[in-house]
């Protein structure tokens, strides 16, 4: 019997972990057994490419690593974590919510490409991982919408008061906004629901939004 698998989708900045955890905390609420999980799994040893990646080990520029190579160190972590970690648990009928998924490479690494090679990357991604891998597919993936100047606002604000530093996406202001118009035709194909997080130029309230998900997420229980 499986489980259900709920991943929130979106650029940088846009709430995917906020809105994560507020699900969860209402998943509890309503008795419902659930298990969070976050990607990449930083400090875990098979996360490990896909964060040097991200801070730059292998080129300061998002480009730099091709957009089949960057999603293939990612998959690995993916794939690990479903053996390691939740994979019995979704198979025993459990929900798992996830912050970002194979999802994360379809709108951020598709990006890398010219539009006429973008639907070839994203078959050859599910494959990889939905077929080859033998990873789950979600049963759900709510895209968070956030304008790229919103977020750039954001992440710059959330650096400064946690002392982190931005990795080569969150730096690459062009890059989200390449992410953010390739997220458009995703989603399209896909057919996420998408959720706007922002109203009037200013980001919606974190608790407004969770209830626009919570909406969308009912039907899928």
């Amino acid at each position: 019997m499986k489980g259900k698998l709920i991943v929130f989708e979106g650029t940088d900045g846009s709430g995917k972990a906020t809105q994560a955890g507020l699900l969860c905390r209402h998943l509890a609420q309503e008795g419902i057994s659930y298990r969070e999980i976050d990607f990449p799994r930083y400090g875990n040893p098979f996360a490990q490419p896909a964060a040097l990646y991200l801070q730059g080990a292998l080129g300061s520029h998002p480009g730099d690593v091709n957009a089949y190579a960057a999603s293939t160190l990612f998959a690995v972590d993916r794939f690990a974590s479903y053996k390691e970690d939740w994979g019995r648990f979704y198979e025993q009928g459990g929900v798992i919510v996830a912050n970002r998924y194979t999802t994360s490479n379809a709108v951020h690494q598709a990006s890398k490409l010219p539009d006429g090679e973008r639907d070839a990357f994203v078959d050859w991604l599910f494959d990889l991982e939905y077929r080859r891998l033998g990873l789950p597919e979600p049963d759900l993936v709510v895209y968070l919408d956030m304008p790229t100047e919103i977020t750039e606002r954001m992440m710059r604000r959330r650096e400064a008061e946690t002392g982190t530093s931005a990795d080569i996406h969150e730096q690459d202001e062009a890059y989200l906004r390449r992410c953010r118009e390739n997220a458009r035709e995703v989603v399209r194909r896909c057919g996420w629901p998408v959720i706007c997080c922002a109203r009037d130029g200013e980001p919606r309230t974190v608790e407004d939004i969770h209830q626009e998900v919570w909406q969308i997420v009912q039907s899928h229980l």
